[in-house]
């Protein structure tokens, strides 16, 4: 078995403005210091072995998990091991 956790986000040419709210949020409760919020999508996903995981990983992100026009996405797979 295998975890993948599947990270989203909006690519940099494109508008966030939910990041752009919660920047301004964050500036009027005084930390001034945040230059800018970009809000993603995070994913876990449980995986049974199979012999090319990473090859059918990445058609689950570019058919569904992620719009590939607006989004680019990165995932990570490690082994579960069983206890």
């Amino acid at each position: 078995m295998y975890k993948v956790k599947v990270y989203v986000t909006l690519r940099e040419s494109v508008l966030d403005p939910q990041g752009g709210a919660v920047k301004r949020a964050l500036h009027t409760m005084d930390y001034a210091e945040v230059e800018d919020v970009r809000i993603g999508k995070y994913m876990e996903l449980i995986v049974k072995e199979t012999a090319n995981i990473d090859q059918r990983v990445d058609e689950m992100c570019a058919k569904l998990l992620a719009n590939t026009v607006i989004e680019d996405y990165r995932y990570e797979i490690e082994e579960v091991v069983p206890s």
